[in-house]
């Protein structure tokens, strides 16, 4: 971590164009801003590996408010050139499969050689107040006080699949800010591992044993996503069901097409708890990490990827735009009543608000 003078807000708008590499062309220092700091100095900051600058920056582009979107694309562009390579890992699985404890027990590890770890954790929202309900930095205590770890969990909101719609982006500031490995960890309510699947390069599925019929609990598709299978929980009285649950997945994964990548799907033991078979992991996911380095599948999927966030961006984009358009949110009103009374179908009131909205764009 560099020294709080490298990082302190009064550095000058010079220093900080030569700080990143002469890139960016720097506006005069604002001191007063109310949307926030002033986003040259935090997209240095980021750079530099302030991880209070980064927790900054992804609350600025998770904000709902329409001020801040041009201050969050902002960021997004000083930071996108800067951004390094990194391994982007999904864990998936669904919820009490003991998702969080994995996660800390094996990125402790990953610590320990060396690595930057970054934790984007997927919280459930409540219906309530919007927020996390889990709170999973207070359940990685021990990953949480690394110096070289990021834990930062989010809601998921009502994004669709219960995967914040701003990871993306939290994905890019992260390996902005040095951060070479990156788990994402999601809801595990069916729909989110569809969508974690297309922003991370390995997909990981966790599952417990003796939750009923091992091939009936998770749905095939998610199955055949998956590059690593993790029955966990593999201790104590439920190790001798783990291993009839490896067995029946093994068997399973048989019958599965062959992965795009042609690498093999193997299905590992873990005990989070007591830390047994994390060794096998990391080798299994530096193996299949290699396979896809050295084949053209990592690039073309990264590059699918790249397309798929970009036609989500517009469809978000559009949406905003709409519901936040004066006349649809006037109109809006008046339609409901009239869905509501019988008066008119949810589907011409549909019709009637597009046309309201192209024709006032076109005009």
């Amino acid at each position: 971590m560099p020294d709080k003078k490298d990082i302190d807000n009064k550095i000058s708008p010079h220093q900080l164009d030569k700080t990143l590499g002469g890139k960016i062309n720097v506006p005069v220092f604002q001191k007063n801003i109310k949307a926030g700091p002033e986003i040259p100095i935090l997209a240095n900051r980021i750079l530099l590996g302030d991880r209070a600058a980064l927790a900054q920056g992804i609350t600025l582009i998770e904000s709902k408010k329409s001020e801040d979107h041009s201050l969050a694309h902002q960021l997004i562009e000083l930071c996108l050139p800067h951004t390094k390579s990194s391994v982007r890992i999904g864990i998936s699985g669904s919820p009490g499969v003991g998702k969080s404890t994995f996660i800390e027990s094996l990125g402790l590890q990953y610590i320990k050689e060396g690595r930057k770890l970054a934790v984007l954790a997927i919280d459930p929202s409540s219906s309530i107040a919007g927020g996390s309900i889990l709170g999973d930095k207070t359940r990685m205590q021990r990953l949480s006080i690394e110096e070289n770890a990021f834990i930062r969990p989010s809601p998921a909101g009502k994004t669709l699949g219960g995967v914040a719609r701003n990871t993306r982006e939290a994905i890019m500031l992260c390996e902005a800010a040095g951060y070479n490995t990156i788990l994402i960890e999601t809801v595990g309510v069916g729909q989110s591992e569809y969508i974690v699947e297309s922003m991370t390069d390995l997909f990981v599925l966790l599952i417990q044993p003796g939750a009923g019929d091992e091939l009936q609990g998770i749905k095939r598709g998610v199955v055949e996503m998956a590059d690593l299978v993790i029955v966990n929980k593999a201790d104590g009285d439920s190790l001798s069901l783990a291993k009839q649950a490896k067995l029946a997945y093994t068997q399973a994964l048989h019958l599965f097409p062959p992965k795009e990548s042609g690498a093999l799907v193997k299905v590992l033991l873990c005990s989070s708890v007591e830390e047994t078979g994390l060794e096998e992991i990391k080798e299994e996911l530096a193996r299949l990490e290699k396979h896809n380095l050295t084949s053209s599948f990592f690039n073309t999927k990264r590059s699918k990827q790249q397309l798929y966030w970009f036609e989500e961006s517009l469809k978000n984009e559009l949406l905003d735009r709409f519901f936040q358009h004066p006349l649809v949110k006037a109109k809006k009103i008046a339609l409901e009543k009239d869905i509501i009374d019988n008066n008119k179908s949810p589907f011409s009131a549909a019709e009637r608000l597009l046309k309201i909205f192209f024709k006032d764009i076109e005009a």
